[in-house]
């Protein structure tokens, strides 16, 4: 999914951004592109990440295994 959104103006350190729709998200400054101004657009992508998912959930097993079996190891 790509979301357009227009700086609409700084805050201090967090930038007021504005979708499409007229939702706002408040978004840390220094979490975009160093060239972004007030009026300017940016694109965001939002994707999920299967392999990523898979992985922190193999993570959180073995610590578990580890916390609830301490004397398999």
């Amino acid at each position: 999914m790509i979301i357009k959104l227009t700086v609409d103006r700084f805050e201090n350190d967090q930038a007021v951004l504005k979708t499409a729709d007229n939702e706002t998200i408040i978004w840390p400054k220094n979490k975009l592109p160093a060239a972004a101004t007030e009026g300017g657009s940016l694109l965001f992508v939002i994707s999920d990440n299967p392999k990523e998912e898979k992985t922190s959930r193999e993570l959180a097993r073995e610590i578990l295994s580890e916390i609830l079996n301490p004397d398999q190891q």
